[in-house]
């Protein structure tokens, strides 16, 4: 699939038992179903941009007998006087002879009759058609069809929106760059600017300018994590020597190509050995159980058909499956959600309200919560992750204490702040209850009354 640039592969005989899915390495999944005799069985490998677009895995009869419905109503649409052929692999066995069916099949047809294949035969009946195919006597193999006869299905790709690699921030070089291009920025100066705007904006170009961008496009292959850049090397050395062997076939292109294909399996074989070397000491560690926690729960997500919800259904229980549908709901579910009022519990009367003047925020607050809050986490719609301020140190204590304070004296909080993004695929509740996070990393929700009804009022998932 790799070397012919195909995306997605229907496979037969894959001979394994049960309805499942696992990852076969190069960033490839298979979703395949097998009988209990570990005999036939059959699947569709995808390639990995296109499993988040998986939505569901089988058909149910109901749905089965809506489609054969649908293409009733088709086909008494056409003109009478049309001649109609529909080519589709409907995935039946309308069974040799045809006793009985002599108008619509003829006697050359594929082993017993199954359910798919009494509709083929019922849909003829009805629509006065015949299956041509049973009319010709052929060779076992050619029998049945393994092509799509020239017909091609084509997947929308999902634009990904190119990210700073903030990640970078982690090297303790990267880092040191970071700060030093920042303070070319600023004019020299250490200390940033009061003012929240001109800071973001100051830091996410000097990011994107240090760092650089990601490429807009999903990592397709996941078995390259030992790779090294002596690898890279001589894998691209390699490639190369290929394209010169392929346009000149001597001797001496030749020998230099397998000598790099050595190098190469030498490289990857020193690579993959220090790798396992330094995971299997790290697996020692504290760190290293949470990674193998990490791992096993991916692996469990891996064997799951779909990965996550990707639909929803709207007030009559229709699944949306189209983008602009499903975010219109969302829309209708956040304006109710957000304009509804709720039942409060009752105030207690009589109680005087205290009014005291609220303390400053301290720099040791600031510098604790920053210690405490958690790396690797997803930017905001700032796009300046907490890497940021823990790389920047006492600048970054002094410029958020003096933030806050100003917000705390104005009451008014920066723009930036009062956004978020919602994604579809997270339950509404879940997104909910996010929606206030306090600087120490606590969630600020209101009454459990609200919360209950945030996740009751919220669309059916499917």
């Amino acid at each position: 699939m790799e070397r012919r640039k195909v995306d997605i592969l229907c496979v037969q005989e894959t001979r394994w038992k049960g309805s499942k899915a696992r990852s076969i390495g190069a960033g490839f999944k298979l979703f395949y179903y097998g009988v209990d005799s570990k005999r036939n069985g059959v699947g569709v490998v995808l390639k990995e941009e296109f499993v988040r677009n998986v939505l569901e895995v089988g058909c149910e009869l109901e749905e089965k007998e809506r489609f054969w419905s649908e293409l009733d109503e088709v086909m008494e649409s056409i003109p009478t006087g049309e001649r109609v052929v529909i080519g589709a692999d409907f995935n039946g066995h309308v069974g040799e002879g045809n006793r009985g069916d002599e108008e619509v099949i003829g006697k050359f047809g594929v082993k017993e009759r199954n359910l798919e294949g009494q509709m083929v035969v019922d849909f003829a009946k009805r629509m006065d058609m015949a299956v041509v195919n049973t009319y010709f006597q052929k060779r076992e193999e050619h029998r049945v069809t393994y092509k799509s006869g020239g017909r091609r299905t084509q997947m929308k790709r999902s634009k990904i929106e190119k990210k700073t690699k903030w990640c970078k921030l982690k090297k303790e070089q990267c880092c040191e760059e970071f700060r030093q291009k920042l303070r070319q920025a600023l004019g020299g100066q250490v200390v940033l600017p009061d003012d929240w705007e001109t800071t973001a904006k100051v830091i996410r170009e000097t990011g994107r300018k240090v760092l650089g961008v990601s490429s807009g496009r999903r990592k397709e292959d996941k078995e390259t994590w030992w790779w090294n850049e002596e690898v890279q090397d001589s894998i691209q050395r390699k490639r190369l020597a290929k394209k010169m062997w392929d346009m000149d076939r001597t001797e001496e292109n030749r020998q230099e190509y397998k000598e790099l294909q050595c190098r190469v399996k030498r490289e990857v074989s020193k690579a993959k050995q220090k790798a396992y070397d330094e995971l299997y000491t790290r697996l020692d560690t504290r760190e290293g159980e949470k990674d193998l926690y990490r791992l096993a729960r991916q692996r469990d997500r891996d064997g799951k058909d779909v990965q996550q919800v990707r639909v929803i259904k709207d007030r009559d229980g229709s699944v949306l499956t189209s983008e602009e549908s499903v975010q219109r709901r969302w829309k209708e579910y956040f304006e109710e959600l957000m304009n509804e009022e709720n039942e409060r519990e009752k105030r207690v009367e009589g109680v005087n309200s205290v009014e005291q003047k609220v303390d400053k925020v301290r720099k040791d607050e600031v510098r604790k919560a920053l210690k405490r809050m958690k790396s690797g986490k997803a930017v905001g719609p700032d796009d300046i992750p907490v890497e940021v301020w823990k790389c920047l140190g006492e600048a970054a204590v002094e410029f958020l204490t003096s933030l806050f304070n100003r917000v705390l004296e104005s009451e008014k909080m920066p723009e930036e702040w009062r956004r978020k993004v919602i994604r579809g695929e997270n339950p509404p509740n879940e997104a909910c209850n996010n929606l206030a996070v306090g600087l120490d990393g606590e969630e600020k929700s209101s009454s459990g009354q609200e919360q209950s009804n945030a996740s009751s009022a919220m669309p059916f998932l499917s």
